[in-house]
Protein backbone atom coordinates (compact mmCIF):
# COMPACT_ATOMS: atom_id res chain seq x y z
CA UNK A 1 0.00 0.00 0.00
CA UNK A 2 2.99 2.55 0.63
CA UNK A 3 4.55 1.79 -2.70
CA UNK A 4 0.65 2.53 -4.39
CA UNK A 5 0.54 5.79 -1.95
CA UNK A 6 4.28 7.09 -3.11
CA UNK A 7 4.01 6.08 -6.72
CA UNK A 8 0.81 7.73 -6.37
CA UNK A 9 2.20 10.95 -5.62
CA UNK A 10 5.31 10.93 -7.56
CA UNK A 11 3.47 11.11 -10.58
CA UNK A 12 0.63 13.36 -9.25
CA UNK A 13 3.90 15.71 -8.71
CA UNK A 14 5.03 14.93 -12.19
CA UNK A 15 2.14 16.16 -13.99
CA UNK A 16 1.66 19.11 -11.83
CA UNK A 17 5.15 20.21 -12.59
CA UNK A 18 4.60 19.08 -16.34
CA UNK A 19 1.28 21.09 -16.41
CA UNK A 20 2.56 24.28 -15.12
CA UNK A 21 5.18 24.34 -17.48
CA UNK A 22 2.86 23.81 -20.16
CA UNK A 23 1.32 27.09 -19.16
CA UNK A 24 -1.56 28.36 -17.17
CA UNK A 25 -4.50 28.36 -19.30
CA UNK A 26 -8.00 26.92 -19.15
CA UNK A 27 -8.87 23.56 -20.43
CA UNK A 28 -11.41 25.76 -22.40
CA UNK A 29 -8.42 27.74 -23.71
CA UNK A 30 -6.50 25.15 -24.70
CA UNK A 31 -5.49 24.68 -28.42
CA UNK A 32 -6.95 21.29 -29.74
CA UNK A 33 -3.11 19.86 -29.77
CA UNK A 34 -2.59 21.37 -25.81
CA UNK A 35 -5.73 19.69 -25.04
CA UNK A 36 -5.12 16.13 -26.84
CA UNK A 37 -1.20 16.46 -25.05
CA UNK A 38 -3.12 17.09 -21.98
CA UNK A 39 -4.69 13.84 -22.14
CA UNK A 40 -2.48 11.59 -23.20
CA UNK A 41 0.09 12.96 -20.03
CA UNK A 42 -3.19 12.27 -17.41
CA UNK A 43 -3.90 8.86 -18.94
CA UNK A 44 0.09 7.88 -19.20
CA UNK A 45 0.45 8.72 -15.49
CA UNK A 46 -2.62 6.76 -14.58
CA UNK A 47 -1.28 3.84 -16.28
CA UNK A 48 1.54 3.00 -13.71
CA UNK A 49 -0.80 3.86 -10.60
CA UNK A 50 -3.14 1.29 -11.12
CA UNK A 51 -0.23 -1.34 -12.04
CA UNK A 52 2.61 -1.18 -9.86
CA UNK A 53 4.46 -3.88 -11.57
CA UNK A 54 4.90 -1.22 -14.54
CA UNK A 55 8.13 0.98 -14.03
CA UNK A 56 7.94 4.33 -13.15
CA UNK A 57 10.68 5.49 -15.90
CA UNK A 58 8.19 4.38 -18.62
CA UNK A 59 5.83 6.85 -17.53
CA UNK A 60 8.25 9.25 -17.15
CA UNK A 61 9.58 9.10 -20.63
CA UNK A 62 6.83 9.70 -22.51
CA UNK A 63 5.55 12.36 -20.03
CA UNK A 64 8.66 14.28 -20.70
CA UNK A 65 8.94 13.42 -24.42
CA UNK A 66 5.29 14.66 -25.11
CA UNK A 67 6.48 17.97 -23.03
CA UNK A 68 9.28 18.36 -25.45
CA UNK A 69 6.76 18.10 -28.20
CA UNK A 70 4.39 20.83 -26.80
CA UNK A 71 7.48 23.49 -26.21
CA UNK A 72 8.37 22.54 -29.74
CA UNK A 73 4.88 22.96 -31.22
CA UNK A 74 4.02 25.68 -28.87
CA UNK A 75 7.57 27.80 -30.33
CA UNK A 76 6.60 26.56 -33.70
CA UNK A 77 2.91 28.25 -33.93
CA UNK A 78 4.80 31.20 -32.40
CA UNK A 79 6.96 31.85 -35.22
CA UNK A 80 5.22 31.05 -38.11
CA UNK A 81 1.60 31.90 -39.29
CA UNK A 82 1.17 29.33 -41.61
CA UNK A 83 2.16 26.63 -38.98
CA UNK A 84 -0.57 28.01 -36.88
CA UNK A 85 -3.48 28.26 -39.17
CA UNK A 86 -2.89 24.32 -39.70
CA UNK A 87 -2.45 23.13 -36.37
CA UNK A 88 -4.55 25.26 -34.28
CA UNK A 89 -6.76 26.63 -37.28
CA UNK A 90 -8.41 30.19 -37.99
CA UNK A 91 -10.82 32.23 -36.20
CA UNK A 92 -14.29 32.34 -38.07
CA UNK A 93 -16.85 34.54 -38.41
CA UNK A 94 -20.65 33.97 -37.00
CA UNK A 95 -22.30 36.98 -37.62
CA UNK A 96 -20.76 39.60 -39.41
CA UNK A 97 -22.28 42.81 -39.52
CA UNK A 98 -25.54 41.95 -37.82
CA UNK A 99 -26.16 38.99 -40.13
CA UNK A 100 -25.65 35.24 -39.24
CA UNK A 101 -23.19 33.68 -41.80
CA UNK A 102 -25.52 30.31 -41.68
CA UNK A 103 -22.26 28.60 -44.36
CA UNK A 104 -20.05 29.00 -41.38
CA UNK A 105 -22.54 27.93 -38.83
CA UNK A 106 -22.74 24.88 -40.77
CA UNK A 107 -19.03 23.53 -41.40
CA UNK A 108 -18.92 24.29 -37.74
CA UNK A 109 -21.86 22.12 -37.06
CA UNK A 110 -23.30 25.17 -34.84
CA UNK A 111 -26.81 25.42 -34.19
CA UNK A 112 -28.47 28.54 -34.10
CA UNK A 113 -29.57 27.55 -30.42
CA UNK A 114 -26.29 27.41 -29.33
CA UNK A 115 -25.50 30.80 -30.98
CA UNK A 116 -28.16 32.63 -29.26
CA UNK A 117 -26.57 30.83 -25.46
CA UNK A 118 -23.16 31.59 -26.03
CA UNK A 119 -24.16 35.48 -27.19
CA UNK A 120 -26.62 35.44 -23.85
CA UNK A 121 -24.24 33.81 -21.92
CA UNK A 122 -22.04 37.52 -22.98
CA UNK A 123 -25.13 40.16 -22.36
CA UNK A 124 -26.67 39.73 -25.82
CA UNK A 125 -30.52 38.91 -25.38
CA UNK A 126 -30.78 40.06 -29.72
CA UNK A 127 -28.45 39.44 -32.58
CA UNK A 128 -29.43 42.75 -33.34
CA UNK A 129 -26.86 43.95 -31.04
CA UNK A 130 -23.77 42.61 -32.27
CA UNK A 131 -22.26 43.76 -35.35
CA UNK A 132 -19.85 40.75 -35.63
CA UNK A 133 -19.55 37.36 -33.55
CA UNK A 134 -16.19 34.98 -33.97
CA UNK A 135 -15.72 31.62 -33.16
CA UNK A 136 -11.97 31.73 -31.90
CA UNK A 137 -9.17 29.18 -32.21
CA UNK A 138 -9.85 28.02 -28.65
CA UNK A 139 -13.92 27.45 -29.26
CA UNK A 140 -14.71 30.29 -27.90
CA UNK A 141 -17.15 32.84 -29.09
CA UNK A 142 -16.02 36.51 -28.94
CA UNK A 143 -18.83 39.23 -29.66
CA UNK A 144 -18.17 42.28 -30.76
CA UNK A 145 -21.41 44.83 -30.35
CA UNK A 146 -22.85 47.70 -32.48
CA UNK A 147 -21.24 50.58 -31.67
CA UNK A 148 -24.89 52.21 -30.57
CA UNK A 149 -25.06 49.01 -28.46
CA UNK A 150 -21.96 49.37 -26.30
CA UNK A 151 -21.83 50.22 -22.82
CA UNK A 152 -20.55 54.33 -22.02
CA UNK A 153 -16.98 54.62 -20.83
CA UNK A 154 -15.14 57.56 -18.99
CA UNK A 155 -13.94 58.97 -22.47
CA UNK A 156 -17.04 58.56 -24.45
CA UNK A 157 -17.97 61.55 -21.68
CA UNK A 158 -14.87 63.07 -21.77
CA UNK A 159 -14.03 62.47 -18.36
CA UNK A 160 -10.85 61.98 -16.92
CA UNK A 161 -10.28 59.35 -14.20
CA UNK A 162 -7.24 58.60 -11.97
CA UNK A 163 -5.49 55.68 -11.89
CA UNK A 164 -6.64 52.63 -9.66
CA UNK A 165 -3.69 50.18 -9.55
CA UNK A 166 -4.17 46.86 -8.16
CA UNK A 167 -4.61 46.80 -4.37
CA UNK A 168 -1.67 44.95 -2.68
CA UNK A 169 -3.00 41.70 -0.65
CA UNK A 170 -0.85 42.30 2.79
CA UNK A 171 -3.31 39.71 5.03
CA UNK A 172 -4.80 36.73 4.15
CA UNK A 173 -6.24 34.18 6.34
CA UNK A 174 -4.33 35.53 9.58
CA UNK A 175 -1.48 35.43 7.68
CA UNK A 176 1.04 38.37 7.07
CA UNK A 177 2.56 38.46 3.24
CA UNK A 178 6.08 39.91 4.14
CA UNK A 179 7.27 39.94 1.09
CA UNK A 180 3.92 42.59 -0.39
CA UNK A 181 5.06 44.63 2.49
CA UNK A 182 8.47 45.16 1.55
CA UNK A 183 7.25 45.55 -2.24
CA UNK A 184 5.67 48.76 -0.97
CA UNK A 185 8.51 49.49 1.29
CA UNK A 186 6.57 49.09 4.76
CA UNK A 187 6.85 46.49 7.31
CA UNK A 188 4.93 44.70 10.02
CA UNK A 189 5.36 47.81 12.93
CA UNK A 190 3.26 49.61 10.40
CA UNK A 191 1.34 47.24 9.50
CA UNK A 192 0.09 47.13 13.43
CA UNK A 193 0.15 50.13 13.98
CA UNK A 194 -2.46 50.78 11.37
CA UNK A 195 -4.74 47.58 12.85
CA UNK A 196 -4.64 49.26 16.16
CA UNK A 197 -6.46 52.14 14.38
CA UNK A 198 -9.31 49.60 13.38
CA UNK A 199 -9.16 47.58 17.42
CA UNK A 200 -7.35 45.05 16.09
CA UNK A 201 -4.59 43.65 18.01
CA UNK A 202 -3.53 40.50 16.22
CA UNK A 203 -3.61 39.48 12.42
CA UNK A 204 -4.82 36.23 13.27
CA UNK A 205 -8.64 38.27 13.72
CA UNK A 206 -8.32 39.35 10.37
CA UNK A 207 -9.59 37.15 7.07
CA UNK A 208 -8.68 39.41 4.33
CA UNK A 209 -6.66 42.83 4.48
CA UNK A 210 -5.17 45.03 1.45
CA UNK A 211 -3.18 48.46 0.75
CA UNK A 212 -5.35 50.09 -2.57
CA UNK A 213 -3.60 52.80 -4.68
CA UNK A 214 -4.80 55.45 -2.39
CA UNK A 215 -2.97 54.36 0.48
CA UNK A 216 -6.01 52.95 1.87
CA UNK A 217 -5.80 50.03 4.09
CA UNK A 218 -9.40 47.34 3.20
CA UNK A 219 -9.87 44.63 5.41
CA UNK A 220 -12.61 42.53 6.39
CA UNK A 221 -12.07 40.48 9.98
CA UNK A 222 -12.78 36.72 10.71
CA UNK A 223 -16.55 35.89 10.95
CA UNK A 224 -15.51 33.98 14.51
CA UNK A 225 -13.64 36.75 15.68
CA UNK A 226 -16.00 38.85 15.97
Amino acid sequence: MLIVIARTLILYGVVIAVIRIMGKRQIGELQPYELAITIMISALAAIPMEDIGIPLLYSFVPILLLLSFQEFISLLTMKSSWARAIICGRPTVLIENGKIVENELKKLRININDLLEQLRIQGYNTIENVEFAVMETTGQISVIPKSQKRPLTPSDLDIKTDYEGIPTSLIIDGQILEKNLEIIDLDKDWLYTTLAKFNIDTETEILFAALNNKGQLILQKKENEE
